[in-house]
């Protein structure tokens, strides 16, 4: 009997630790997405073309580093700067064939697919940003975006790069019959090429990643970009005059392969809409502030001649450009250009 007492009470010790080993693997622990392999998590390829130290490159680090972040690993963007996977005029295509998932390029660079988003290219059609997000947010700007679902295109937010300045390097442009003659790089759209036309300028389409060099080599004489992208890129080494003249808007609709995004979870939709909102807001802030710096810079280093376009002097090139109105009328729909702040300031 003692025998069997002792085989129970050893057989009784024995199990305990079993069950309570047992119990504790019962536990849920949070998934360690980042040991998953590229096949079972989410990636998302994002490629543009401006550097990395501009206001978009940086804001494309921060929706990676916060999706990563937010996700736990799950759902990885994946973003290739200064067009190192592709180039200006193959991002596009890149896009729409599914090789990537995502883009952030410049309006204009979206006029071919859709001409009648040059509206944001007309010259002095928005005085400040917060004319462009709201005009952007509106109905009319909706019924503009989404035009670009015909082509397999979702705009799932606005990027700024800020207004505009002319720099070049053959003498100072302070009245808008300086740039007759001289030969300025565009963006790809009509109305740019129209814009210089009009100022008896020579427009040159010529993809950004080669605008310094055609610079350097004499191909073109001048440009019109942001201070930020003008700096990043070394432009103003190469120009001695700019000038500050406001005079057009420059910003990025971000993109998704519709299709892809279609093809994401629910909860996946919403992490990455809620992300591209906070990172939204955080990226116009840092244009202004951007590009604000980028200015001074310039102003102290002494390295070009600078020149402020008065208010005076925009009203005139304004009058001076309606004829790039007409012809968006002539081409396009008229209610785009109707619901700009300037004629519809209600």
């Amino acid at each position: 009997m003692k025998r069997i007492y002792g085989i129970l009470a050893f057989l009784f010790v024995s199990i305990i630790p079993i069950v309570i080993l047992t119990s504790c693997n019962t536990q849920e622990f949070p998934v360690d997405y980042e040991q998953l392999s590229s096949e079972e998590r989410i990636v998302i390829r994002f490629s543009h073309v401006v550097g990395e130290d501009t206001p978009k490159g940086m804001a494309a680090r921060k929706f990676a580093e916060l999706v990563k972040e937010r996700s736990n690993g799950y759902v990885e963007v994946q973003v290739f700067s200064n067009g190192t996977l592709y180039k200006d005029g193959e991002e596009m295509n890149a896009l729409t064939r599914g090789d990537i998932q995502m883009i952030a390029p410049a309006i204009s660079k979206l006029t071919d697919t859709v001409p009648e988003v040059s509206v944001f290219d007309l010259p002095y059609a928005f005085y400040t940003l917060d004319e462009v997000h709201d005009y952007v947010k509106s109905d009319i700007g909706m019924k503009l975006t989404d035009k670009l679902k015909d082509h397999n295109l979702f705009v799932v937010g606005l990027w700024d790069s800020g207004f505009k300045q002319i720099s070049n390097s053959k003498h100072p442009i302070h009245h808008y019959s300086d740039l007759s003659g001289l030969k300025m790089r565009i963006m790809p759209s009509d109305i740019l090429a129209k814009q210089f036309s009009v100022l008896d300028a020579d427009a040159k389409r010529i993809e950004f990643n080669t605008v310094f060099n055609q610079l350097q080599k004499g191909n073109v004489d001048g440009q019109e970009n942001t201070l930020s992208n003008i700096t990043s890129k070394n432009l103003y080494s190469l120009q001695d005059y700019l000038t500050i003249s406001n005079h057009g808007y420059l910003g990025y609709f971000l993109l998704f392969n519709l299709e892809f995004w279609y093809s994401l979870p629910e909860d996946v939709q919403q992490l990455l809409t809620e992300t591209l909102k906070d990172v939204e807001q955080w990226e116009w802030q840092l244009t202004k502030e951007i590009n604000k710096e980028k200015l001074s810079d310039i102003e102290q280093c002494e390295c070009l001649q600078l020149h402020y376009l008065s208010e005076q002097d925009k009203e005139e090139w304004e009058v001076k450009l309606e004829p790039v109105y007409d012809y968006y009328r002539e081409h396009y729909n008229n209610q785009f250009i109707e619901a700009l702040p300037k004629f519809d300031p209600e």
